[in-house]
């Protein structure tokens, strides 16, 4: 079995950004980035931490 390996990323969102651009913002990183939400933590003053992985693939030398 392989252990899977993740590259992690924090996106701090200001309270100023509404929720649909956030939404906006995340799809683009799906889509275009193969990166996949892990969690999200809203704060009382309106601000968003956003954790985001996406897979390290790792090729290995062929004999």
């Amino acid at each position: 079995m392989r252990n899977v390996e993740y590259v992690v990323e924090r996106v701090r969102v200001e309270r100023h950004v509404s929720r649909s651009a956030v939404r906006q913002l995340l799809t683009e990183h799906a889509e275009y980035g193969g990166w996949e939400l892990t969690r999200l933590r809203r704060y009382r003053d309106g601000t968003r931490d956003i954790w985001i992985r996406r897979k390290i693939i790792r090729v290995s030398p062929s004999l």
